[in-house]
């Protein structure tokens, strides 16, 4: 795997919000959040780590997100393009903490923000053999 100086790095990543993000409130349903920052952490560690996840996932490890905080400012609805700034926090061991919030492009203003804590872990592969 290759390296990058990620220090105090934020990195940003488009999402469009689509049809299907959409609650019965006319807003971004709470779920899609999540859906948007993993997004978001795949693109950027594939365009600006430089370390794809299947490279980790060839080596048998993954992260796993231990805690997210959220913290909803404002809403998001269909057809926003949201930028998902996120930075790297603290990182011991296989714990990385990372920062991260929302604003819609074309506003500027922030929507949500949080932290998430996750843990690079080993998968565990077992082979299924038919008897």
């Amino acid at each position: 795997m290759s390296t990058v100086s990620i220090a105090n790095s934020i990195f940003e990543t488009e999402i469009i919000v689509r049809p299907d993000d959409i609650d019965m409130n006319n807003h971004v349903h709470n779920s899609k959040y999540l859906d948007y920052i993993q997004t978001a952490r795949f693109i950027q560690m594939r365009d600006n780590y430089k370390v794809p996840m299947e490279e980790y996932i060839d080596k048998g490890l993954n992260w796993f997100a231990s805690e997210v905080h959220l913290q909803y400012k404002r809403e998001l609805k269909f057809g926003d393009v949201a930028l998902v700034k996120t930075q790297v926090g603290d990182w011991s061991g296989a714990q990385v903490t990372q920062t991260f919030g929302f604003i819609i492009k074309q506003q500027i203003k922030l929507r949500w923000k949080g932290k998430c804590f996750t843990l690079l872990f080993h998968l565990l592969r077992t082979t299924n053999k038919n008897s």
